[in-house]
């Protein structure tokens, strides 16, 4: 699998990765076999890059991810965690917590902890501390901070300082920030030395907000782009009645699109979801796309998907049809694509 190097630094990640949400119960339960299963299918599939958080089921998918790992060649792998959220036992106020499950945070895992904002410095360090201590890895490659939305001001002026400090003892390789909108990641890039933005939702087939300014922020840095959320919460999988959009019923403007999106791909025999895959990889300052999966058949409908030819008359259609923003770049067919150097 083709490999990219985030940003200046010397840390390389594979153009598929793999998001470990779905390992963390989100939604529904995943059993420990099946989980150590996925992560193995995305290994045997080449995928070299795990990206996971304490919010993801209450540090389950952190221990499930450090667990299926354990055994590999710590040199051979990438992983990302990310800071901004304190796991605290749950005996006071904070987001989510209390008796029963997780699930209104969305993860189907016991509420025996609760997560508490922490941009803080101190907070910082302690938070990466945890989650080494539940991936059992002595060091992480990535470090992102978590949705920082509401925490703006701390995050730029006492999480990222700490970032920076642990960037430059050699404790982590490539820092970033981890959103679901793009005005305040392009804003860290332009106020901030970070290596990396992992943007969910923002940039895929369905909706091109990212190219208005944080992609071509990064381009001009030097920095580069993850891209999660490729199919905006299932809505470019199967749109149709009942499809959901950022994890709510999609609105019927929204789903049009999203059909009109699939009777052009598929006029090109084409599905759907394997050009949603290909398109962000087109961007110039974009180094892998991040998606998440439950089971090995997951997995591998991903990688197959991902590795769909897709020719460029598809593009032009999009295009015509006022799909696609005439100035978003396009990936060019497998076959034209060249592979870059794999890691020494």
């Amino acid at each position: 699998m083709r490999t990219r190097t985030l940003g200046r630094t010397d840390v390389r990640v594979t153009e598929l990765s793999y998001g470990a949400a779905g390992i963390g119960n989100l939604f529904r339960p995943v059993p420990d076999e099946e989980a150590a299963a996925a992560v193995d299918a995305a290994w045997d599939a080449g995928i070299r890059t795990f990206d996971t958080a304490p919010h993801y089921g209450l540090g389950l998918s952190e221990r499930r991810l450090g667990a299926a790992l354990r055994d590999r060649p710590r040199d051979s792998y990438t992983v990302s965690t990310k800071v901004g959220r304190l796991l605290v036992p749950a005996d006071g106020n904070g987001e989510g917590g209390g008796a029963g499950d997780d699930l209104a945070n969305g993860f189907a895992v016991p509420a025996t902890l609760r997560r508490v904002w922490d941009f803080s410095a101190d907070g910082v360090r302690r938070s990466l501390e945890a989650s080494l201590g539940r991936l059992g890895l002595d060091r992480v490659d990535v470090v992102l901070l978590h949705d920082p939305d509401d925490h703006a001001e701390q995050a730029l002026d006492e999480a990222y300082p700490a970032l920076e400090e642990l960037r430059g003892e050699g404790v982590v390789g490539a820092i970033g920030v981890g959103m679901n909108q793009s005005a305040l990641p392009a804003r860290f890039l332009r106020e901030t030395d970070i290596d990396v933005v992992l943007l969910a939702g923002r940039y895929t087939l369905l909706e091109q907000e990212g190219l208005a300014e944080l992609l071509p922020e990064a381009a001009a840095r030097g920095r580069s782009v993850l891209i999660g959320g490729v199919f905006n919460s299932g809505l470019l999988t199967d749109p149709g009645p009942g499809a959901t959009y950022d994890y709510a019923p999609a609105p019927e403007p929204v789903l049009e699109r999203a059909l009109r999106l699939k009777a052009v791909t598929e006029r090109h025999g084409v599905p759907l979801r394997a050009a949603a895959l290909r398109f962000p990889l087109g961007h110039p300052a974009v180094a892998s796309v991040l998606t998440g999966a439950r089971s090995p058949a997951e997995v591998r409908d991903t990688v197959e998907q991902a590795r769909h030819p897709v020719p460029a008359a598809l593009w032009d259609e999009l295009r015509a049809e006022g799909l696609l923003a005439p100035e978003a770049p396009v990936p060019t067919t497998l076959e034209e694509t060249p592979s870059p150097k794999e890691p020494s």
